[in-house]
């Protein structure tokens, strides 16, 4: 059980105010929030890479210490991948992944490393030295090497903005197949909180350095509170409906014969997978829907909620 108990966070101003959370073991939580919000410092706390002011992180019933009172800082049960990459630049690929499991036997290294780098696609590259990687190449290597280490907690901050959506989707289901075979728990900052749809089970909404919310990821996603949360998950559609403002995701709809809301089609945008529909309601409102097939022909739509 990994928690934290009153925990604060204060530079200047408090960048995390009165945190309490309790993270289940083999658990996959997303953690979102605006920029400024506290997302990169809470996983900086949790990992024990920094310092706070006042609180407690507890893991399986050991206080986790900070820099200032240990050492090295730190924790090989608790991994943390941010953007700072931590590497040793004037080592190579490979070496940079054998370092974290010197103590394995050799054959057993020997496997490890081929998974990994097999994982994040840098096996073409294993002899080059880190400092000559790219953005991309070292953020995968920063990955390879938190796996190496085979964490209890795997922390991951912004971990797919170098990545292209082949390899983010190839990661995304190794960790989830980690956590399912290892029971790790991972937990997740991202910019772009729909990616977390189909992986992460629950949410964990920073606003302030405050936890605002924390949901079942189909409840954050369906039931937001408001415009400025639900946008946090991808697009939002709001509409005024008999005299109360309505949020629906653009997927929330059924086609209407008669009845229900009036639209007029403006244009559609076919990415592959869906159809992007732009719609206009009576009152110049915009809504997007989605679907398989070219929406021009509508004409009315009601709206039908997932939860």
């Amino acid at each position: 059980m990994l928690k934290l108990v009153n925990v604060g966070l204060k530079y200047d101003d408090w960048v995390l105010n009165n945190i309490n959370i309790e993270f289940e073991p083999a658990n996959i939580y997303g953690v979102v929030g605006r920029s400024g919000a506290g997302k990169t410092s809470l996983l900086k706390v949790i990992s024990a890479y920094q310092n706070i002011t006042e609180g407690e992180v507890i893991f399986n019933e050991q206080k986790l210490i900070g820099p200032a009172q240990k050492l090295i800082p730190g924790y090989d049960d608790v991994q943390l991948v941010n953007q700072d990459f931590a590497l040793e630049p004037y080592h190579t690929v490979e070496q940079n992944v054998k370092e974290k499991i010197l103590s394995r036997q050799k054959s057993i290294q020997i496997e490890l490393i081929e998974e990994y780098l097999d994982l994040v696609e840098l096996t073409d590259i294993k002899d080059r030295q880190a400092r000559f990687l790219s953005g991309g190449e070292q953020q995968r290597l920063a990955i390879a090497r938190a796996l190496a280490n085979e964490p209890k907690v795997l922390l991951l901050d912004e971990p797919f903005v170098h990545l292209d959506q082949r390899l983010k989707y190839k990661i995304l289901n190794y960790l989830k197949e980690l956590n399912k075979v290892q029971g790790t728990t991972i937990i997740i900052v991202s910019h772009d909180g729909a990616e977390l749809m189909g992986f992460a089970n629950q949410i964990i909404y920073l606003k302030d350095g405050n936890v605002q919310r924390r949901a079942s990821i189909s409840s954050f996603y369906y039931l937001p509170n408001d415009v400025l949360e639900a946008e946090l998950m991808g697009p939002i559609n709001e509409i005024d409906l008999n005299g109360s403002t309505v949020l629906f995701r653009p997927n929330e709809y059924q086609v209407s014969l008669d009845g229900g809301i009036e639209v007029g089609f403006l244009k559609s945008v076919d990415t592959g997978l869906i159809t992007l529909n732009y719609f206009q309601t009576q009152d110049k409102k915009e809504l997007l829907l989605t679907s398989l097939n070219e929406l021009k022909d509508v004409t009315r739509i009601s709206i039908e909620k997932k939860l």
